[in-house]
């Protein structure tokens, strides 16, 4: 299932007993399950009946005494566990008899982190499967970007130049989180009813990323190897992503490109 999928079945108000949650995303993850959660309870028993379990900090044992706790006559419940790639298989087989036959008035959303998601072919993988509904969340696509970009400013009443709209996905990279904390400080700095620049990103969204990128730029003009691969390897190891390296660069020599011609 995609997440595409995912939203549309809860939209119309289909719930699966039991999710897995698992990719690259770990923002977009943590709000579909929120999204569940709350398209699934009634608002009043948001607080009492929406549980968060850490995987990590919760052994087998608790985490099957929290599942065997069914909610109240006329009640909804939704429970959440995250990092659930760290059971083994007999406490998943363990957690999976629990689980059956599924409650109709639960809903269950195991999930991992992007950085210890298993891979697709590993006997974890195959055995979760077997007991619950996989939704994979990857990067967005550059038109997937571009749309939650343009939403995002226009809910403020916002525009924006194509190539400030190019340069902001190229620096995000697909990754929803950033798009929602960029578009976010780029409403609070531009005034409503104006239209974004390239010198608005620059400025607010891309921050000190573009203009460590231009630094690398100029040691790599000046020929200076040993400073620019220090500066690669600094930009990459705080998450700069090598394609928003590369578009920056590519903008740069084109400009001055422009200015020498």
């Amino acid at each position: 299932m995609t997440p595409k999928q995912l939203l549309a079945e809860v939209s119309a108000g289909k719930f699966r007993p039991i999710y897995y949650f698992y990719g690259t995303e770990d923002y977009r993850i943590v709000e579909a399950e929120k999204y569940i959660a709350h398209q699934f309870l009634p608002d009043r028993q948001i607080v009492v009946n929406y549980h968060r379990v850490n995987g990590s900090k919760t052994g087998c044992a608790d985490l099957v005494a929290e599942l065997s706790v069914y909610p109240m006559l006329g009640e909804r419940q939704v429970i959440a566990v995250t990092n659930f790639q760290r059971y083994k298989p007999k406490e998943i087989d363990r957690l999976r008899k629990v689980l059956d036959p599924p409650d109709t008035n639960r809903v269950v959303v195991f999930s991992s982190p992007g950085a210890k998601a298993p891979k697709e072919s590993s006997a974890f993988f195959k055995k979760v499967a077997g007991f619950a509904q996989q939704v994979k969340f990857g990067r967005l696509d550059r038109r997937d970007c571009v749309a939650t970009i343009v939403r995002g400013l226009a809910g403020a009443g916002l525009d924006i130049e194509p190539e400030a709209r190019d340069m902001l996905v190229e620096l995000v990279a697909g990754n929803r989180g950033a798009i929602e904390t960029e578009v976010a400080k780029l409403i609070d700095f531009v005034e409503p009813g104006q239209t974004v620049s390239t010198d608005d990103v620059r400025s607010v969204a891309a921050g000190f990323q573009v203009y460590t990128v231009f630094g690398l730029m100029d040691e790599i003009v000046r020929g200076d190897r040993i400073a620019a691969l220090r500066s690669l390897k600094r930009l990459l190891t705080e998450g700069t992503s090598a394609t928003g390296m590369l578009y920056i660069i590519g903008q740069h020599i084109i400009s001055l490109y422009l200015v020498k011609h």
